[in-house]
């Protein structure tokens, strides 16, 4: 028996669980797994080891599966929280911590704040709180705002200076300025003509003259309707969007409304240009779906439609409806307005999503694809800019989804 064959089956006793350690002890030599092995063992068996209801040992075909529980013991809930985070990488914490609630029905770990304080801050994590917000028990509510601050601020770090990047570079391509203002430089112009500057020696491009967009423009040009479908199985994609909205709501050249729906509709336009993480607080995940309602109370916003993008974020699963629906979308876009169909904006990969009508959307000029919060910059300055929205969805999606 190798090292390496020796690993391997560690390995595997760590993918198998306790029912596999008699049957791979028979192939081995020594012991299967250290003593790291063996607390990384526990953190995983207590959320993935099979139990019977009453807290015994499930018959799992490979022998007896380890009974291994979190329990209700708040000491036991904050070892597994610290082990899982020395052992895993943050993506993998994230998935186990959304196991343990799905799995175990863990609510302990978000209504006691000394075990959401351990908590890592992720989109799944806030999606949960969101939808359990009316449960969280006074002395957790602020721990739990906090946690969904970290998130919001890592997205807003994220994608702020990209978007504002794009809207200013769509909408301030008529002149230059000689006053410098950071959020107006025309890179592109800048990197262009000061080629000839370049350090090899140094390898750094070292600008004679940098170019600034004209920051004075018209205040409010374009209108950005954000429509969000906060349905349950659009939690990532509503936590993003409204994130965005926020973002928007803080240019001076675009009027942002974010409107969140199921079969009601909430106007979020006043909260996304405060406090993003007090609008979350106020979006309520789950429910039914009437796109057609939403749709039908964003209808008087369009004042200009030419200088107005229509964002529908949703899955076009309608519960109301369908026929208005498709036919308000199809009249918005004949007047002028740039709709685009957002069927998913997260890094989940390809969305479910009702094919049927996508299909219709598409047929009358519509785009309806998935896109991942990083390319949206992209789609936003190619809608402001009067690129053609169908040839650049298609490049987004791509890109967005490999």
């Amino acid at each position: 028996m190798t090292a390496a064959n020796q690993e391997q089956l560690r390995r595997w006793r760590l993918i198998l669980g306790a029912a596999s350690e008699s049957k791979l002890q028979e192939l081995g030599t020594g012991r299967l797994l250290d003593e790291e092995s063996r607390l990384l063992d526990e953190a995983l068996a207590a959320i993935y080891d099979e139990t019977t209801e009453g807290g015994g040992q499930a018959d799992s075909g490979a022998g007896k599966a380890r009974s291994a529980g979190l329990g209700s013991s708040s000491p036991k809930l904050a070892k597994w929280l610290g082990d899982i985070r020395s052992f895993f990488p943050p993506d993998v914490v994230s998935v186990i911590q959304a196991d343990a609630i799905e799995r175990k029905g863990l609510n302990q770990l978000l209504f006691e704040p000394e075990l959401l304080a351990q908590v890592k801050p992720d989109i799944q994590m806030v999606a949960t709180l969101m939808s359990l917000k009316g449960k969280i028990p006074e002395r957790t509510k602020e721990t739990a705002r906090q946690l969904v601050k970290t998130v919001v601020d890592d997205i807003m770090r994220r994608m702020e200076q990209d978007l504002r990047r794009a809207v200013t570079g769509a909408l301030n391509k008529r002149r230059h300025s000689p006053l410098p203002n950071l959020s107006g430089l025309d890179w592109n112009t800048t990197i262009r003509k000061n080629l000839r500057h370049y350090d090899q020696e140094r390898k750094l491009l070292i600008p004679e003259k940098v170019y600034f967009f004209d920051r004075a423009r018209k205040s409010k040009e374009w209108t950005i309707i954000l429509d969000i479908d906060q349905s349950g199985s659009m939690a990532g994609s509503v936590i993003y969007a409204s994130i965005i909205g926020s973002i928007f709501a803080s240019m001076p050249a675009l009027s942002t409304r974010v409107v969140a729906f199921d079969t009601e509709v909430v106007d979020l336009s006043e909260q996304c240009a405060n406090d993003p993480v007090d609008m979350l607080f106020g979006i309520q995940l789950g429910g039914g779906t009437d796109i057609n309602k939403s749709i039908k109370y964003c209808e008087p916003f369009v004042t200009e439609p030419k200088k107005t993008i229509f964002i529908l974020v949703s899955d076009l699963y309608e519960g109301g409806n369908r026929t208005e629906m498709i036919r308000r979308l199809t009249e918005m876009h004949q007047a002028g307005v740039k709709v685009i169909a957002l069927l998913a904006l997260s890094d989940d990969g390809v969305p479910s999503y009702d094919e049927a009508v996508a299909k219709k959307l598409s047929g009358y000029g519509i785009p309806c694809f998935g896109c991942s919060p990083g390319k949206l910059p992209e789609l936003i300055e190619g809608a402001l800019k009067g690129i053609d929205l169908g040839a650049l969805a298609g490049r987004v999606q791509a890109s967005s989804h490999p």
